[in-house]
């Protein structure tokens, strides 16, 4: 799996009752009756780097500032309903603009929002729908006087990598900080990790690892459904060339639609070493749901960029997303996941399914000798996805399955768990959130085989497992239009409420300090699907 090592920001207030702050004049100073978006500081930055200045005035900066929604306990509520396949509201979905109109901020707020930051010379670059999340720049110089903080550079003691940080939380006028959860931007400390290439003794595919036909017989997928007509999104952090995808689809005669590419925020930048992970990504998807417009979403490898690339998805409306690219829910701050745990949520209202990889690291995603697990994986609007090694017949029939050591897999720190997810509660999650919810067919050896980078190979990881399930949601989509059903939407509800019919149950393997179990456990989740019958049980 690709780690975003991605650092968040801020922490988020109580939401007070929105009071119209007067216009500001351009120029002016920031009223002294401000309140600080607190949290929005790294912690030991003193102790994990050195200060080495300060950000040059007119050194350009992008933010983007997430709103609370409006009646934010009703949005839950309307989320668990329209999710749950026992609720009568089972499957019926807002559009974005019935969200908008139901839990985004009023046009009132969001202008003075705007009035604010265009009297410290901030521009204002965008307001996505839902009224939640709004793109803006400005100088440092601006920054700092907007937010009444100081940005400093800063060399991290372990990387040596230099980057940019507030030293202070950011503070706004009151009536305004009531409404803000979060102010991406106002750092970068952003480090990139991803798993790199597995290349394994050939198996069947092109430079070892599995091919379409054996992840579609391994998992029971019908040659009568392709993905035709559906949607997958993909979040991406790097670039891909199609070349490679071309030979992957020709070499296997898969006749897959181009995938498009929609740049958010200028994009991700020149082609980097993630290239193998969006290539695997994409060739995944193909193998699986070969008929699938698939639609590739690069944004910029910071924190505006993440939170922005979601945001775009969600305005997309395309139902399916896999995540490849996360980190450790303690190298990020509450806030900084409260705001994107804010989009996920609104795009589960919406009918919107994510599938994020777990990680690569075990039960210790952070590294530390400890216990941790990854973010946005452990998300409670999000289907965590560990990993299994898969073994099939020579007829490319399901065998067996164990889980993966590498799989990622615990409890959260943050989340407690949710509702629907009681009924597996274990004493070892001590009442909050476990991961993952499923898994799929991970382990490096054999791996999956793809075309990259100009030549084949073999790559593993939970960032072939997410698009596994990301495939199988698409084909579950296509099957349900064809019914007159609802599209599975935010999944979670409806697979726990199958209670294990249409899985393979992983009982063997360990991930470190979770072993294997029967029924739900902290390395595989459910398992992995059989397609046929899990489609079939959530069809009804």
């Amino acid at each position: 799996m690709s780690r975003l090592k991605l650092v968040g920001l801020v922490a988020v207030p109580a939401l007070l009752a929105a009071a119209v702050p007067a216009a500001y004049a351009v120029g002016t100073p920031q009223p002294h009756a401000s309140t600080a978006v607190s949290g929005d500081v790294l912690k030991g930055l003193n102790k994990n780097a050195t200060r080495t200045g300060n950000v040059a005035a007119g050194k350009r900066i992008s933010v983007a500032i997430s709103l609370t929604p409006r009646d934010a306990k009703a949005l839950d509520t309307f989320v668990a309903k329209v999710s749950d396949p026992r609720s009568s509201s089972y499957g019926h979905y807002l559009t974005k603009h019935q969200f908008a109109a139901r839990f985004g901020r009023t046009d009132a707020e969001v202008k003075h929002l705007k009035e604010y930051l265009r009297s410290q010379g901030v521009t204002v670059t965008a307001v996505h729908s839902g009224n939640l999340l709004v793109d803006a720049s400005g100088t440092a110089a601006q920054l700092e006087k907007a937010f009444g903080t100081k940005l400093s550079t800063w060399k991290d003691a372990s990387s040596g990598r230099s980057f940019y940080a507030n030293d202070t939380a950011p503070t706004l006028p009151t009536a305004i900080a009531s409404l803000v959860s979060d102010v991406a931007g106002l750092n970068n400390r952003v480090q990139l990790h991803h798993q790199a290439t597995s290349t394994v003794t050939p198996h069947n595919g092109p430079g070892g690892g599995y091919t379409p036909a054996q992840l579609k017989g391994g998992y029971n997928v019908s040659g009568t459904y392709t993905g035709s007509g559906q949607k997958i999104a993909l979040i991406e952090f790097d670039g891909f060339q199609q070349s490679n995808i071309t030979k992957y689809d020709t070499n296997y005669s898969l006749g897959s639609p181009t995938p498009v590419v929609q740049k958010v925020d200028g994009g991700s930048g020149a082609l980097g070493d993630g290239q193998v992970e969006v290539e695997l990504d994409i060739e995944v998807l193909h193998a699986i749901a070969p008929k699938a417009n698939v639609t590739v979403f690069e944004g910029p490898n910071s924190d505006t960029g993440e939170v922005d690339t979601y945001q775009a998805i969600v305005d997309s409306g395309i139902p399916t997303t896999s995540i490849s690219w996360g980190a450790a829910e303690s190298a990020r701050t509450t806030s900084n996941i409260n705001a994107v745990d804010a989009v996920f949520k609104a795009g589960a209202a919406q009918g919107l399914g994510f599938y994020a990889a777990s990680g690569d690291d075990g039960s210790d995603d952070a590294g530390n000798g400890g216990t941790a697990v990854d973010y946005p994986a452990s998300d409670p609007y999000v289907t965590g996805v560990g990993g299994t090694k898969l073994t099939v017949t020579s007829s490319n029939v399901w065998s067996k399955e164990v889980a993966w050591s590498g799989g990622g897999g615990g409890k959260s720190s943050v989340f407690k768990i949710p509702s629907w997810q009681t009924a597996v509660q274990k004493t070892a999650g001590g009442g909050f959130r476990q991961v993952p919810d499923v898994s799929a067919h991970a382990n490096p050896s054999p791996g999956v085989s793809v075309y990259s980078q100009g030549s084949w190979t073999a790559v593993g990881g939970t960032s072939a497992a997410a698009p596994e399930w990301a495939a199988f949601a698409a084909l579950y989509n296509q099957q349900a239009a064809a019914a007159g059903k609802a599209n599975l939407g935010f999944a979670n509800p409806a697979l726990y409420t199958a209670n294990g019919t249409g899985f393979h149950d992983i009982t063997s393997g360990s991930n470190g300090a979770y072993s294997a179990a029967t029924g739900w456990d902290f390395t595989s989740g459910w398992g992995s699907y059989n397609a046929a019958t899990l489609a079939s049980k959530l069809l009804g």
